[in-house]
């Protein structure tokens, strides 16, 4: 019988943020700095151990908590814009990304965009970094679009689905232990990258660990 882990899948399944695109020191640089503004004083480490993968509403709902009082009405709506603006001077793909995706498709598999964030956030950062090109509407899937996001495995399976493939037919590659944990829940195969992300913390959560998108095409048994 030959093992899963040693075919080629038919759909890969990629993370957003922090996978295709570097976004997550960007992001969280802001949060840390509007959290720090509203007296909840907090570093970008901080930010990224406390709310990284989260679901905005829960980002809300953990820094309240934290600051013990409520922020303004308005905070979520002006975390996103100057998010918004700071990826447009800065936002670049991860290293390899490109690359990966083509050897993959020239392989003849598929693949898509699974994200926790916003199908506008993840409109604008692809297109910011190009890779838009590679996912049309049909191959993005935000967590909007489902009953629970991540660690749930509801998101992967809805891709999944869309996309055609079967759950033991995927693999995922994400960078946070909520998303590994979501994609194991989906009885997917998962890739954790750890190039900008906690490795101990992926191994705890039980990813097979790339340490870079140069190594997926290989780790797909694509030569």
């Amino acid at each position: 019988m030959i093992s899963a882990h040693t075919r080629a899948p038919r759909l890969v399944i990629f993370d957003c943020d922090g996978v295709l695109v570097d976004s997550e020191v960007i992001s969280n640089a802001v949060l840390a700095r509007m959290l720090t503004r509203h007296g909840l004083a907090t570093t970008l480490a901080q930010a990224r151990r406390s709310y990284q993968g989260l679901l905005l509403a829960d980002v809300l709902a953990r820094a309240q908590e934290a600051l013990g009082h409520a922020l303004p009405e308005d905070f979520l709506e002006r975390y996103q814009s100057e998010r918004d603006a700071a990826f447009r001077g800065e936002l670049e793909p991860v290293d390899g990304a490109e690359e990966a995706i083509e050897q993959i498709l020239r392989a003849g598999i598929g693949v898509c965009v699974a994200s926790q964030g916003a199908a506008s956030k993840m409109r604008l950062t692809l297109a910011l970094t190009g890779l838009d090109r590679h996912f049309p509407d049909g191959a993005r899937f935000s967590a909007e679009a489902v009953p629970r996001g991540k660690p749930f495995p509801d998101l992967f399976l809805h891709a999944a689905s869309s996309m055609g493939a079967a759950p033991a037919e995927c693999v995922v590659v994400e960078d946070t232990p909520s998303g590994v944990a979501a994609a194991r829940a989906a009885q997917m195969r998962v890739l954790g990258l750890v190039a900008d992300g906690d490795e101990a913390a992926l191994r705890s959560a039980r990813a097979e660990i790339i340490h870079s998108l140069a190594e997926l095409p290989s780790r797909l048994n694509l030569g």
